[in-house]
């Protein structure tokens, strides 16, 4: 077992080197999404237009060497437009499957909040169940698979905001913001010296592991050892949410399965078989932060869901073991 986890988190470190080449100060960013793909989750980026959402994803796409699908999501978007339809062929009279962007390993969508629910919920069977169904036929999706969704916190017109259901399906939700005064100078220092978005399969940054490799690495993350101990501190910290007097709506069941397979890959990515309280806090952020709804009154007051979440982690007792 301490081989399998060495092995995660020597992948983990390619992975997270590859996407340094791309992304600057991106480090939570590169954190998340590997939290996601070790647990064969999903990921929501949310940040202002022009942070590196869509870089992030399309480095780490390159990184694992996979399928990469991008699909720009618009009001005019149609269900089909994702997961495909059949088609008619006139030379052999026969009808045909044509499968959609969705089937891929890497799949973007981009800007998710700006279809309607409607075309958002041609997502809920692929994220939950790897698989499509395309005119009554099912379609499974390939391993890996993972969908990494960005939207706009800012703009809101012509939007229509995730629904709870939609948002629980994603195990990670990290917001990119604008980076401090040293890491803008130094994306700047790079592209001074040449660098080019454009062109980053090319010149920057290059496959550092394959499907097989990311596969194995998913099974070691099932087998880090959860204690006793921890598994319930993942309920104590989840069931507070549910009783916290700012919050309107607390973690579900999905979370807590969400936070306990979190805890086991961040400790995988620390290349340790057992996890610790202190992994789970470290991911609780990322993980419960986006499925918790605050109360109106609080909201008001300018409390977040993040500032909730703070106030359970601190004063939920953490076990010594």
């Amino acid at each position: 077992m301490i081989d399998d986890v060495v092995s995660v988190r020597d992948l983990a470190q390619r992975v997270n080197g590859a996407l340094a080449r791309a992304l600057v100060g991106g480090e939570r960013t590169a954190f998340a999404l590997t939290i996601a793909l070790l647990t064969r989750g999903h990921a929501l980026i949310e940040g202002v237009p022009g942070t590196g959402k869509t870089l992030a994803v399309r480095a780490l796409a390159l990184a694992l060497g996979l399928e990469f699908r991008r699909i720009q999501f618009t009001p005019d978007l149609m269900p089909a437009d994702i997961v495909g339809t059949t088609v008619f062929n006139p030379q052999t009279a026969e009808f045909s499957l044509r499968p959609g962007p969705i089937v891929a390993n890497v799949v973007l969508a981009d800007e998710i909040n700006r279809t309607p629910p409607k075309t958002q919920a041609a997502l809920l069977e692929a994220m939950e169940e790897a698989r499509v169904t395309i005119d009554g036929t099912p379609i499974d999706l390939p391993v890996p698979f993972i969908v990494c969704a960005t939207q706009n916190p800012i703009e809101y017109e012509g939007t229509y905001p995730l629904p709870e259901a939609q948002l629980d399906r994603f195990m990670v939700k990290v917001s990119t913001g604008y980076p401090s005064r040293e890491w803008e100078l130094e994306l700047l220092r790079r592209v001074a010296g040449g660098f080019d978005a454009r062109t980053l399969g090319i010149e920057h940054v290059q496959a550092v592991t394959d499907a097989s490799e990311v596969r194995a690495a998913q099974r070691a993350v099932r087998d880090v050892h959860v204690s006793e101990e921890v598994q319930d501190y993942v309920y104590r910290v989840v069931a507070a949410t549910r009783a916290h007097p700012r919050l309107a709506l607390g973690a579900s069941v999905r979370a807590a399965v969400a936070l306990l397979l979190a805890s086991q890959a961040a400790a995988a990515i620390d290349g340790r078989a057992f996890a610790t309280p202190d992994d789970v806090k470290d991911v609780a952020p990322i993980v419960l932060a986006h499925r918790l709804i605050v109360q109106p009154e609080a909201e008001i007051e300018g409390i977040s869901a993040d500032d909730a979440l703070r106030d359970v982690l601190a004063n939920v007792s953490v076990p010594r073991a």
